[in-house]
């Protein structure tokens, strides 16, 4: 029970009927709540994303934990974080890939078409298909990782995803600019933000995007 951070529960300075908080004042709760594991799992994936090709791993184990914080589960951060790295390593690469290769490769196409059409139009065609996948796999990344947290297989998961990222623009576009829009202007402050990396760069952008992306996984995949 003390462990358990649960404002929903009656205790103490809570009444019993106290409604659950939504919006930027549960986000604010979860903040609060989880600030010193937030640290912890930073500093987890730091250390475990040290080898380079462990990050798909680490990536996914600070997903899993992250989403035990925004369903408000017990969260022991040194325990899931390497259960998760243990168990799930298999399925973390699979992930890892199916979001940064088409990332990877539509972001080169992008900016290999947009410099041909500036000579060629025929090459503008190319250049949206390339901008499109970029931004429906932006969009989607978000959810993809929450669905795959409940269980679903990577095939369900993708299917799944891509049509929430379409379809419900309101919670993945600030999911998704809270992964890379964070991200992207830390990287434009560096050094500056070399603190912020080093407590919070990482397991904040990714509360964020479980944050906006939680009562879609939570309504249509919770068990």
């Amino acid at each position: 029970m003390f462990f358990r951070k649960d404002y929903a529960k009656p205790g103490p300075g809570i009444r019993p009927d106290e409604p659950e908080k939504t919006g930027w004042n549960r986000f604010t709760e979860i903040l609060t709540l989880e600030c010193g594991s937030l640290l912890k799992l930073n500093l987890l994936f730091l250390l475990t994303s040290l080898p380079v090709v462990t990050i798909p791993v680490a990536l996914y184990a600070m997903h899993l934990v992250v989403r035990r914080m925004v369903c408000d589960e017990v969260v022991d951060c040194v325990h899931h974080y390497k259960q998760a790295l243990v168990m799930h390593w298999r399925t973390a690469y699979v992930a890892f890939f199916v979001v940064a290769v088409p990332l990877a490769l539509s972001a080169c196409g992008m900016i290999t078409y947009l410099r041909f059409a500036a000579q060629n139009p025929m090459f503008f065609l190319p250049f949206v298909f390339c901008s499109t996948v970029f931004l429906v796999t932006a969009l989607s990344s978000a959810h993809f990782y929450a669905i795959l947290s409940t269980g679903k297989t990577v095939r369900e998961s993708v299917r799944a995803a891509v049509v929430f990222g379409i379809a419900r623009p309101v919670q993945s576009l600030p999911a998704a600019l809270g992964i890379y829009g964070l991200s992207l202007i830390a990287l434009l402050a560096f050094p500056i933000s070399v603190l912020y990396w080093l407590l919070i760069g990482f397991s904040a952008p990714c509360l964020l995007a479980n944050f906006f992306v939680r009562t879609d996984v939570k309504q249509y995949f919770s068990a």
